[in-house]
């Protein structure tokens, strides 16, 4: 079975690109790596030529995940993968793939509908990467961008998929309570030693895909100066400073422009698959992590409400 490596990239629909720019750069302290004729914004935290992509748009929700594989060889062998399995997929042209900055690519959705990409062959940058900010960097490597945390239809489905098609392992499962008379059951899921790449759940209260996404930072004053930095600017901290039971992330959770959050974090667990044992939380964090008053979100798109 060919098992997809990381989560490379991460396109998202904003409907405000102005206000996008400036929170990626002055507040999460990514660089712009250039424009499209569209308006597509890319976003670089590291080496490659870009990791996350702005796609102007009304829906303030993510676009796609991309997932990333070895080789040309690799990519046929999911291709194949998820011919066995019934699922329809299309290969991208010559003009997508040089948009994704990959050598080649297939898409497809999963049993949800939100798209998403395998490739392989990402394009380095033009230019090193630098901070506009003082930070030390972002963990990315072989670990990939981080994680993305969404909203879905039919978990054991959306567990099947990921598992069996596209050969992601359990890292642990998550039963809490966000509020009274609110129970949510996440799934996390790994496919390097990152903790988790991807978590899920099915949550009847969400209007949009995306809960958030999380990137990691080289030192815990990173975090702690972004958080005094997102209190001085007014920038809307969705959850306090805290520590997580699962993946022992020391983060704290910031608004974005389009109404979802971004976890910004420090010293994440690793998964070794030889030890490694499933576990069921019933806490996210072992402290802090205090949900202050929720994050506007803009007026959702009635069109593209979770069902």
């Amino acid at each position: 079975m060919v098992n997809v490596r990381a989560l490379g990239y991460l396109g998202i629909e904003v409907s405000d690109l102005d206000r996008w720019a400036s929170f990626a750069t002055d507040i999460l302290g990514l660089a712009i790596s250039g424009r499209d004729a569209d308006g597509t914004l890319y976003l670089q935290m590291d080496e490659r030529h870009h990791r996350f992509a702005l796609h102007p748009g009304p829906a303030d929700d993510l676009a796609y995940n991309g997932w990333e594989v070895a080789s040309a060889a690799e990519l046929a062998g999911i291709g194949e993968q998820l011919r066995a399995a019934g699922t329809s997929f299309e290969t991208g042209d010559a003009a997508l793939c040089a948009r994704r900055a990959v050598d080649g690519l297939i898409w497809f959705r999963d049993p949800s509908g939100i798209r998403s990409e395998v490739y392989y062959g990402a394009h380095a940058a033009t230019q090193p990467f630098v901070s506009p900010r003082a930070i030390s960097g972002f963990v990315t490597g072989d670990q990939g961008i981080g994680h993305s945390v969404f909203a879905v239809d039919d978990p054991d489905a959306t567990l099947r998929f990921y598992r069996d098609v596209l050969g992601l392992r359990v890292s642990d499962f998550m039963t809490f309570s966000p509020q009274p008379g609110v129970t949510l059951s996440m799934t996390f899921m790994h496919c390097n030693p990152r903790h988790h790449s991807l978590a899920f759940m099915k949550n009847p209260n969400a209007v949009r895909r995306i809960s958030h996404l999380m990137i990691e930072t080289g030192t815990i004053d990173d975090v702690g100066r972004t958080f005094e930095l997102c209190e001085a600017r007014g920038i809307p901290i969705a959850m306090t400073l805290g520590r997580h039971t699962n993946d022992w992330m020391f983060s704290f959770y910031v608004g974005t422009p389009s109404g979802f959050m971004i976890e910004y974090g420090y010293g994440g667990r690793l998964v070794d698959d030889a030890v490694w044992q499933i576990e069921t939380y019933d806490s996210t964090s072992f402290w802090g992590h205090r949900r202050q008053l929720p994050v506007a979100p803009p007026a959702p798109q009635p069109e593209r409400l979770l069902r």
